[in-house]
């Protein structure tokens, strides 16, 4: 199989205000770091190491990214044990043992006037290219953006769930934007995908990753720009109540929790209090909806403890 010719990459953003321009005209309000970030990814052709607390955006400026470049988005979620199979291709085995029964009359031929079974082999080994082939390959994620016909963008998310092992395999096809398959040789990326890599911290990252990224680490925003993404997300809040429930959010993340609330669950927050008709947040009506921000009961316990304070915050 003769490998493609790689297309080299684009430059997409003109300038780092337009990389955050066209991110606010997909949704995403970035703050001066992620542009400049974005931009420089863009035009350095670089992953990106996006580190910080679960629930910050970092999974959404990748989906982000994808549609400000228009680029596909081809997402690898990543987890304890997942190998090189899983994230790069497999044999569709059970289509193979399909074509082996329609084709057993010509496997008969091939192998007749054979006198033993290692000549027989030989004979059947002849013909593995046609069962090791195209046809039967799976494309998983990163073989995925490999060959693409349209330049894409590959998340791979929670890169600090994988193991160490996987992240060095990574770093290798990143490295070289080519796959090996042993049975079809070497497969060049028809296009330089674009590559983020999130982590929220779960182990230490290897120095070698790190090198090879630009590095990018998200925390929950400022109150500024919350109240600037839930006035986006959410016309229909009214003002004044967007602005208390993001000062509210803000007071509750101060607290010594287990999972401060995410930006999605400020979000969810807002559309609720709206829909139950609320004008402003008083402590009942802070304890009868801290279940939509808070996920854990001993949270929800440490906030009722501080109910006045969030509810006037």
């Amino acid at each position: 199989m003769s490998p493609p010719q790689l297309t080299p990459p684009i430059p997409s953003f003109a300038s780092v205000e337009d990389a955050a321009r066209r991110l606010e005209a997909v949704g995403y309000l970035s703050s001066p770091e992620i542009a400049t970030a974005v931009f420089l990814a863009d035009r350095m052709n670089k992953p990106i190491l996006v580190e910080g607390p679960a629930g910050v955006g970092k999974t959404e400026l990748a989906r982000a990214l994808a549609l400000a470049l228009d680029r596909g988005f081809i997402r690898l979620q990543c987890y304890e044990g997942l190998d090189e199979a899983k994230a790069l291709y497999e044999w569709e085995y059970a289509k193979q043992l399909l074509y082996t029964q329609l084709l057993k009359d010509k496997i008969g031929e091939m192998t007749q006037g054979t006198k033993t079974l290692a000549e027989a082999a030989d004979r059947l080994a002849s013909g593995d290219a046609v069962f090791f082939s195209e046809r039967f390959l799976l494309p998983r994620p990163i073989l995925q953006a490999q060959l693409s016909e349209k330049p894409s963008l590959l998340l791979v998310d929670e890169i600090d769930k994988a193991d160490p092992e996987f992240e060095a395999f990574l770093l290798e096809v990143l490295s070289d934007n080519a796959v090996t398959v042993p049975e079809l040789g070497t497969i060049k990326a028809k296009h330089i995908p674009r590559v983020i890599l999130t982590s929220n911290n779960a182990r230490e990252l290897s120095d070698a990753l790190k090198r090879r990224c630009l590095h990018l680490h998200i925390d929950f925003p400022d109150r500024e720009r919350e109240l600037r993404i839930v006035r986006s997300r959410l016309p229909e809040v009214p003002q004044v109540l967007a602005e208390q429930v993001v000062e509210a959010v803000a007071a509750i993340r101060a607290l010594d929790l287990k999972k401060a609330p995410s930006i999605s669950e400020t979000l969810d927050w807002a559309q609720s209090l709206t829909l139950l008709n609320a004008e402003a947040l008083t402590s009942d009506v802070v304890a009868a909806t801290l279940n939509l921000v808070l996920k854990y009961e001993g949270d929800i316990e440490k906030a009722r403890a501080h109910l006045p304070q969030i509810a006037q915050a």
